[in-house]
């Protein structure tokens, strides 16, 4: 590990083999705090290759906790985090309406690290136990069409760094590894990254692997469409650039979006939103959102007629009925 730092602050860059054998030694316990934390700095200096970046996932995804959902054909709708702008569960509240609309999600998430409130935070609050069992997934997909998998539950090497992530509390590469590592590898996803030059990285590894994907990124930084701005959208159809005015939205500010200063405000969002008693501002940010992780599944459509489905979902109260099965199969 040593050796590793050595190259690492010598701005050199490490081997795919390098990246995966170093997660493999961090999950073996053999690397103090204190190195892991040098680790994840000394990638705060510079930007992370694509070589490092799948070598970590391989790591990852070669200890996971398997689990088999893929004749479901799922979506995922997922941010990197790390955008410092403490909105509410914005990706979290997206799958539900989805999920409303009739599209199998299996949704990946984490305790926050860099914000108040991350997925499993606000899924816990719902009264949710987390779990492994891969029947109860099917049962609960069969029933609502959403599974939710807590991370640390099946990558040991994300449960092996959270103290170190949490204690550091700023973005790191582990926020890049997130979405590259659901352990059922959805055939959808759609991810929400924090600068375009994470948009460009993720956009030539799904590419590579002939992934059905969407990326979104609002031009004033936020890791989904915030409609706040101008946001560039990429997917498998090109790239467009889009003002939230385009789509028949108003243009938002970023006091409209605040998810709360405790877990438990950022659940309240969460389930007023999916009550459609949330504001105007709170739906069409997740409305817009869902219509986007819909276009990824439903490539044919507009994001218009796509919009309209999302906004369906939600109104009719679909998603709010797909929370309360979800709810009730999983605590």
């Amino acid at each position: 590990m040593k050796d590793i730092l050595y190259k690492l602050f010598d701005y050199q860059y490490l081997s795919r083999d390098e990246a995966k054998q170093v997660l493999f030694e961090i999950v073996k316990g053999d690397v103090p705090e204190t190195q892991i934390a040098s680790l994840i700095t000394s990638f705060l200096m510079r930007s992370i290759s694509v070589d490092e970046i799948l070598g970590f996932r391989d790591a990852l995804l070669e200890m996971r906790v398997t689990v088999d959902l893929s004749d479901y054909s799922p979506l995922d709708i997922v941010g990197t985090g790390g955008d410092g702008k403490n909105t509410f569960n914005i990706s979290t509240t997206s799958c539900f309406v989805v999920a409303g609309a009739g599209y199998n999600v299996v949704k990946h998430g984490n305790y926050g690290a860099t914000s108040i409130s991350g997925a499993s935070n606000v899924i816990e609050q719902q009264g949710v136990k987390f779990s492994t069992d891969n029947d109860r997934f099917r049962k609960s997909l069969d029933k609502c069409h959403i599974a939710y998998l807590h991370a640390p539950l099946f990558s040991p090497a994300l449960k092996a760094v959270a103290p170190v992530r949490k204690s550091l509390g700023v973005r790191n590469f582990f926020n890049v590894l997130g979405p590259l590592v659901n352990p059922v590898q959805p055939k959808y996803q759609m991810l929400g990254v924090y600068d375009l030059a994470m948009l460009r990285l993720y956009s030539y590894i799904y590419q590579e692997e002939n992934r059905n994907f969407t990326i979104v990124h609002s031009m004033d930084g936020y890791d989904e469409v915030s409609l706040t701005s101008q946001f560039k959208v990429t997917s498998n159809n090109g790239e467009h650039l889009f003002m939230p005015e385009d789509l028949g939205f108003k243009t938002l500010s970023q006091n409209q979006l605040y998810g709360g200063d405790t877990p438990e405000e950022a659940a309240s969002i969460f389930r007023n939103v999916i009550n459609a008693s949330a504001t105007d501002a709170q739906m069409n940010v997740v409305i817009v959102n869902a219509a986007l992780g819909i276009q990824t599944i439903e490539q044919q459509k507009s994001i218009e007629e796509c919009i309209d489905i999302a906004r369906d979902a939600l109104y009719s109260k679909k998603a709010l009925r797909v929370l309360q099965t979800f709810v009730e199969i999983n605590s």
